[in-house]
């Protein structure tokens, strides 16, 4: 099957095979075909998914031991070394100004394998400033990764496929310039298989994949885990104030975002837009996520075990979080949305932090991150990163910013 074949064109035939092994006869009913590529016993499978790490499900009861289990048990299946102590090394490249703030390129080790190139923000004055871990998208689009949302002064031929990107979804904006001007530090790197650690084709995402397990190591657990290294690489930054880091993305970039809060204690706060559902109300005929291909960067063997979506995501409680949601999205059903977002709101409520949650389905919008919703982001942004009233930068942020 192609990768560009849609998903509502395939068939998997499970029954007859079945049959024919066992030896026995086919019957119609052993013959079910299935629209999309999911087994004809698939809601068997979802009936045994019940989540029985979830806060409140869990038989641990105190809140910060569940957070220490419930972390201990994505770490350890991500398969990627938790220990990665590789030196960041960072070689910065010639600063060019912009109108309040510097671009930089930066290189760097996120592990050991390899040097990353990534776009670094400062705006002018002395700092330290807050900063942002920004995580671009996946969209099957390539050739541009950290470019999708810092305008890359640095590549006239990427310019324009960057260009034509944030007009799409962007409303025209480079959203790292904006959280520059803000007065942010904005950090985005390329996740593998995007922009200079790329291109790959989107047919090519499944062998990648596969070839990283065979290898004893995983792309979704690799992606995790340069995420939370990028999230320290930042925080130790003299020019940042390491209590007040925040990681922000859209679409892949979102799932990021709260998966990197979920993992790293160096990140304060995280705003996503466009990736929040419950498992198995996205794991329904049709929906892109059985494709394959673009899935395997956001999936860790045997997770949905233990977890739901959602229950990961809420590790980072009470931090505040914002999750933002097209209705007219059509990569995740509304049942999906609201059943993650009950299930959101119902931990943040029981460490009495439901103010630090911003919940949000946008009635008007698709999968998109236009600009007001930028706008919303930005002064949601302000208002949990900025210094309490007896609060310097550098100083400890309040408990319920933790």
């Amino acid at each position: 099957m192609s990768g560009h074949e849609p998903v509502g064109r395939r068939t998997f035939v499970v029954g007859a095979g079945a049959a024919l092994f066992a030896g026995g006869a086919m019957s119609e009913a052993q013959a079910t075909v299935v629209d999309g590529p999911l087994p004809d016993f698939h809601p068997a499978l979802k009936d045994e998914l019940t989540f029985p790490l979830a806060w409140g499900r869990s038989p641990i009861r105190d809140f910060r031991a569940w957070r220490r289990a419930a972390r201990a048990k994505v770490e350890g299946l991500l398969v990627v070394d938790r220990e990665e102590r590789t030196a960041y090394d960072p070689e910065f490249g010639r600063g060019a100004q912009a109108d309040s703030f510097t671009r930089e390129l930066v290189t760097l080790s996120l592990t050991r394998y390899e040097r990353v190139r990534g776009a670094l923000l400062t705006p002018h004055g002395p700092g330290p400033f807050p900063a942002v871990l920004l995580l671009h998208d996946h969209g099957a689009k390539f050739d541009i990764g950290k470019e999708k949302l810092v305008r890359p002064w640095y590549d006239d031929t990427r310019l324009a496929s960057a260009q034509a990107w944030a007009d799409r979804y962007f409303s025209g904006r480079f959203v790292g310039d904006e959280l520059a001007r803000r007065g942010y530090v904005v950090l985005a790197l390329d996740a593998l298989g995007w922009s200079d650690r790329g291109p790959i084709t989107y047919d090519q995402q499944q062998a990648l994949a596969s070839n990283l397990y065979n290898l004893g190591s995983s792309l979704a657990g690799l992606m995790a885990r340069e995420d939370a290294r990028a999230a320290a690489f930042l925080a130790g930054l003299d020019r940042v104030d390491r209590r007040r880091i925040a990681a922000v993305g859209f679409s892949m970039g979102a799932y990021r975002a709260w998966q990197t809060a979920a993992l790293s204690d160096h990140i304060a706060a995280a705003a996503s837009v466009g990736w929040m559902t419950g498992l198995k109300e996205m794991m329904v005929p049709g929906n892109n996520t059985l494709r394959g291909q673009s899935a395997y960067y956001m999936l860790h063997a045997g997770l949905a075990r233990h977890l739901d979506i959602p229950d990961v995501a809420s590790i980072a409680a009470p931090r505040p979080m914002l999750f933002f949601n097209g209705a007219l999205d059509p990569l995740f059903p509304a049942a999906g949305v609201r059943v993650a977002y009950d299930r959101l709101r119902a931990v943040w409520r029981s460490c009495h932090a439901e103010e630090a949650l911003l919940l949000r389905t946008w009635p008007d919008l698709g999968h998109v991150f236009v600009d007001r919703m930028q706008d919303e982001v930005l002064r949601w942004l302000d208002a949990v990163l900025e210094p309490g009233p007896q609060q310097q930068p550098g100083s400890a942020v309040s408990p319920a910013r933790a």
